[in-house]
């Protein structure tokens, strides 16, 4: 729907800062948005403006009223945007800081027991409940993701979820793979077994997709990184419920409340995360004919999510007279070639040639991707496939059809030259 309405693409393009402009290199296609999307023009304006403002809240003037008010604002639109209507939002550091914070909250706060995960989650959500769960004396058993098809499913979860699971953590979306999880469906299996539990979710790779629904997933805490989804870096949004926030935490001896903020909160943040769900609002509205917010906001979640597998669907299959990344010799998908569960994001070998090389010639092209090493942000998927690294190149919805062709004749002639040699 977004292509196919007259001028829509264009409006939605038009939204952005430097969408097809690197202000170091020149005109360049964005396929790196994995590593971080493209930054709302609102977001730029909105952060310059507020970095300005020397006001603080909790002060008697009318400019440290607003900022409150500003605050509390955002914090409506996320509970909307996330379909949050319990539970609460605050902002940190970043995505990683708070999955580490709240993790670390369950595991140290809870009861005797087991801590539960899987082998596709990013080092964010490991990390955290490995270190925590030693230190708390708890077994943290990973069930293994599947290498075929890059994902993991309730399942997996399964076998191992037992009456002492006391903290589960959830990928929602992987960075590597790109393949979505059905945080729902684990969560159910998790609660059937262990009602108690604490569940939290890592969605800082989904949230750019749309479609997000906390009150359905039945968690306890749902994290994301505002860059990844259209905001800016230097902040984290968490949400978590009434039974998270519960449990005791960190915060300043006789704050008033039960608070998970440290120090004065940043309320450019707060309202840049406001400028996103705007934008959700209006393209939601663009796409349909809904006259409520939440509806126009699922809208254009879906709209995004079409869109995304349309290009995914071009550049693994072709487009035109192009042949796609299944039809050229020496291409490896990871996670198979047809895989529903895809949002947005092809991760690739080419024989003979080093990842790090085919990046280089992509970008060489006018195409900018991404390096995907067997590291410690990556190994976890990448070892179990013999792999030493991968090409990932990530889409989002204001990226075009003939962006992908552009990428499809690319990657064709870096293939073939690879095989000449």
């Amino acid at each position: 729907m977004l292509s196919q309405t007259p001028g829509l693409m264009e409006a939605v393009r038009d939204r952005f800062a430097h969408v097809d402009t690197c202000p170091f290199e020149g005109p360049r296609i964005f396929f790196e948005n994995a590593g971080g999307a493209l930054t709302l023009k609102s977001v730029v304006d909105t952060s310059a403006k507020f970095a300005a403002i020397p006001d603080n809240q909790g002060r008697d003037n009318p400019a440290a009223h607003a900022l409150v008010a500003l605050i509390e604002r955002a914090k409506q639109d996320m509970a909307v945007f996330f379909n949050a209507p319990k539970g609460q939002f605050f902002v940190g550091e970043s995505g990683t800081e708070l999955l580490f914070r709240l993790i670390r909250t369950a595991i140290v706060g809870t009861d005797p027991g087991r801590v539960l995960g899987s082998t596709l989650e990013h080092p964010a959500t490991r990390s955290a409940a490995r270190h925590w769960a030693e230190v708390a004396g708890k077994p943290h058993v990973l069930v293994a993701h599947d290498d075929a098809t890059g994902c993991v499913g309730p399942e997996a979860y399964l076998p191992e979820i037992t009456p002492d699971t006391r903290v589960a953590t959830i990928l929602h979306t992987s960075p590597v793979t790109g393949m979505g999880v059905d945080v729902a469906a684990i969560a159910a299996e998790i609660r059937a077994v262990a009602p108690e539990c604490i569940i939290i979710a890592d969605g800082i790779q989904h949230a750019a997709h749309g479609r997000l629904d906390i009150e359905s997933y039945d968690i306890d805490g749902y994290v994301i990184s505002p860059y990844k989804v259209f905001s800016r870096h230097g902040y984290g949004v968490a949400w978590v419920s009434d039974r998270l926030n519960a449990i005791k935490h960190e915060h300043l001896i006789d704050a008033p409340g039960n608070p998970w903020e440290f120090g004065t909160r940043d309320t450019g943040a707060y309202v840049t995360f406001s400028d996103v769900v705007a934008y959700f609002d209006w393209l939601g509205g663009e796409v349909s004919d809904e006259t409520d917010r939440r509806a126009r906001i699922v809208a254009a979640g879906e709209a995004i999510h079409a869109h995304e597998a349309r290009l995914t669907e071009a550049m693994i299959h072709g487009t035109g007279n192009l042949k796609g990344l299944a039809e050229i010799a020496g291409i490896t998908i990871i996670g198979g070639a047809d895989n529903p569960r895809r949002e947005g994001l092809v991760s690739i070998t080419v024989a003979d040639m080093e990842a790090p090389e085919v990046v280089t010639k992509l970008r060489e092209r006018g195409i900018r991707t991404h390096t995907r090493k067997a590291d410690h942000y990556s190994g976890n998927i990448l070892t179990p496939l013999g792999m030493a690294s991968a090409v990932r190149v990530s889409m989002c919805h204001y990226n075009t059809e003939a962006e992908v062709a552009q990428f499809l004749q690319a990657i064709r002639e870096i293939a073939e030259g690879a095989q000449a040699c």
